[in-house]
């Protein structure tokens, strides 16, 4: 279900994160669906139960799951997360947008820029 590289920079909780934001925006998993439980993945991974916690508690900050007390986490609407997702996107492409200014890239040469890099993300191509 998830694999970890551990060879990645990526803190292990962000890979966490972002492998279960790809199958709820992918749809997965659904609106609904059960979580495994914290402690349930950790054993399977093995890894700290607090690792797990903690990605949890970040995925049900953005608004992709839910919690129950006592019954466990939830997947929340694919809708809600894409919403949450696009907006965390929209962010960091603002963050990005500011510092090629401040680095005295052209608003057309940027253009550019994003052209090429979408091209590339469609042909599966690193930048």
């Amino acid at each position: 279900m998830i694999l970890i590289d551990y060879k990645d920079r990526t803190p292990i909780y962000e890979q966490i994160i972002e492998k279960f934001q790809q199958m709820i925006l992918c749809g997965v998993l659904q609106a609904g669906d059960s979580m495994p439980s914290v402690r349930n993945l950790a054993m399977e991974l093995s890894l700290n139960p607090n690792t797990i916690q903690r990605a949890y508690q970040e995925l049900e900050r953005n608004g992709y799951i839910y919690t129950v007390k006592g019954k466990g986490s939830f997947v929340c609407d694919a809708l809600d997360a894409a919403r949450s997702k696009r907006a965390e996107l929209q962010e960091e492409l603002k963050a990005c947008v500011e510092k090629a200014f401040a680095a005295g890239i052209s608003e057309q040469e940027l253009r550019d820029i994003l052209a090429e890099s979408i091209e590339r993300a469609k042909k599966g191509d690193s930048l």
